[in-house]
């Protein structure tokens, strides 16, 4: 037993050094043909099985189908969200078992109310003024002569990275103080008119809404794509007949229209809702979470890998994954009662 356990370590070892420590150009390409080979030796069997379905049961096909992927979940989501939710429970250290202390904790304490409510104004107001933004301007700009540019105009903000964007807002926000001249948008428009430089990014609680306005500019694109082809697929007999009942202007958008995109509608405001319950990139690249700026997502971070509270930080993970359930359920909900509908 004891010299099968060292062949087995023996062996585990070299597999894992010739995985893990690839530091040569000849090694990483020699590692990337063995995994090619690999995946052509799984595909080919997977293949065979299905080529001769009779002479292979259905279930071995299945499991030959659904089992890698089934695995990888595992692996990859299943296993980590229940280490989280373990830790959550532990001390800073994980070495001793705290119980419901850091979730008493993410509640109670002045700094984690301030990201609490830091995000719930993010969830508040992104969706709601990013989907109503997206859904004027699809409006206003639809079967117009400059419909396409228009389009792309607003679109052309979800090809930036959030932190391409958030350097981008940094600049127009920026501030100097004294006689100097001022470099950002905003400021040296507040300057050209008599006013005071300002601190968009420091004085709270504004500065989160100035943080706001990023994602908003990079979502209304998102919303109005997705809405502009619901509006689009409209029946033109319905529009008809509702103006030969004397609907126009805002009575049509009011009846006809919005009715018409509701599952749209709620698929672009929980999709953006879930988008911004993850925010990060943002807060972290413009106040790295300083001035009461801090969302849940920046706040796991910076309690995980600054402060080396591992339980706390579990625990902001856990909250951030139960906020997120609900919005993923009602999205899913409403998902299967428009195919219903139709």
């Amino acid at each position: 037993m004891e010299n099968l356990r060292l062949w087995i370590d023996y062996i585990w070892g070299n597999v894992s050094t010739f995985l893990f420590d690839a530091d040569t150009p000849g090694h990483k390409l020699l590692l990337m043909l063995v995994a090619i080979a690999l995946f052509v030796v799984v595909m080919g069997a997977i293949l065979l099985a299905v080529d001769k379905p009779k002479r292979i049961p259905n279930w071995v096909v299945t499991l030959g189908f659904a089992g890698p992927a089934v695995i990888a979940l595992a692996f990859g989501l299943l296993y980590p969200a229940l280490r989280t939710v373990y830790a959550s429970f532990l001390n800073r250290n994980g070495t001793a078992v705290v119980g419901l202390d850091n979730y008493v904790r993410a509640f109670t304490e002045p700094a984690f109310q301030v990201v609490l409510r830091n995000t719930a104004l993010w969830v508040l107001l992104v969706p709601t003024l990013a989907t109503l933004t997206g859904l004027i301007y699809a409006v206003l700009v639809d079967r117009t002569r400059f419909e396409k540019a228009a389009k792309v105009l607003i679109f052309l903000p979800m090809a930036i990275s959030l932190v391409g964007a958030s350097i981008i807002w940094r600049f127009v926000y920026e501030v100097r103080g004294g006689s100097q001249q001022q470099t950002g948008l905003l400021n040296q428009l507040i300057v050209m008119f008599g006013g005071e430089p300002y601190q968009f990014l420091i004085n709270s609680p504004w500065n989160t809404l100035f943080l706001l306005v990023v994602l908003i500019w990079i979502q209304a694109g998102f919303a109005m794509t997705i809405l502009s082809a619901a509006i689009k697929a409209i029946p033109d007999d319905i529009v008809e007949a509702a103006t030969l009942d004397g609907l126009s202007g805002i009575k049509m958008f009011r009846y006809i229209t919005v009715p018409s995109i509701r599952p749209a509608l709620v698929v672009v405001l929980t999709t953006i809702a879930m988008t911004t319950l993850k925010v990060f990139d943002i807060v972290r690249t413009m106040t790295g979470g300083q001035f009461n700026t801090s969302v849940v997502a920046n706040e796991f971070y910076q309690q995980s890998f600054v402060r080396g509270d591992f339980g706390m930080g579990a625990a902001l993970a856990v909250i951030l994954f139960v906020i997120v359930i609900p919005i993923i359920v009602y999205n899913v909900r409403q998902l299967r009662l428009s195919e219903e509908i139709r």
